[in-house]
């Protein structure tokens, strides 16, 4: 997706809006309730879910980040342009797979994430974040599968994409596009980005404005 889709005035105001945490649960019991159109970032632990959330919102600490794998421990929910037309809630959610913490808790944070991703009617799409340096895992995989036998719609966006050599980048983006062609709920564009940089920012901005307007 290109940026000139859409109008850019629309998107910087819907950024440069209002950002604001409202809502944090580790249970699926304790969710907020469903509110407008809400939008997820789902990723591996230490794909840099936190860092990308503060990019995009152009904020420095509105998610909480750490180089700890498993710090995300809930759903956290961000209202994004409170009083606009296009407002959206933005959850960002405990990465899978890896954490440091006991396997118990591990599989109770996966329950969650699958139990969310299942049932919650106002989920217009996850981004799915995959980190640029190594690519998709078997852990990606799976919630691919979750989210196309669940109907959710979703696409890739690559972090870290400052840490490969635009060689290496312009591989893993046709492999990942490649890996999910024929994946029925997958959005087939492959966005990359860099919280380091800034780079991909805009496209991905541009992305989530082009969705709120086909959902409105």
């Amino acid at each position: 997706m290109t940026d000139n889709i859409i109008n850019d005035d629309t998107v910087r105001k819907l950024f440069a809006g209002t950002a604001e945490f409202f809502w944090g649960t580790g249970s699926l019991g304790g969710l907020p309730p469903m509110h407008g159109v809400e939008i997820a970032f789902a990723g591996r632990s230490n794909v840099g879910k936190s860092s990308l959330v503060n990019a995009l919102t152009r904020r420095k600490a509105l998610a909480r980040t750490s180089s700890t794998p498993g710090r995300t421990q809930e759903l956290n929910f961000f209202r994004i342009g409170e009083g606009q037309a296009n407002a959206f809630t933005l959850v960002d959610m405990p990465g899978y797979g890896y954490a440091a913490v006991g396997k118990e808790k591990v599989a109770a944070w996966t329950d969650l994430i699958y139990a969310y991703l299942r049932g919650r009617a106002n989920l217009a799409r996850v981004y799915v974040l995959v980190d640029a340096r190594h690519g998709l895992k078997d852990n990606d995989l799976k919630v691919f599968d979750l989210l196309d036998k669940s109907a959710v719609s979703y696409q890739i966006v690559l972090t870290k994409a400052d840490a490969v050599t635009a060689e290496v980048l312009t591989e893993r983006i046709q492999a990942t596009e490649s890996a999910i062609v024929r994946r029925p709920a997958a959005y087939p564009k492959v966005i990359a980005t860099s919280s380091r940089t800034g780079d991909g920012m805009t496209s991905l901005q541009a992305a989530i404005v082009q969705l709120l307007n086909e959902r409105g």
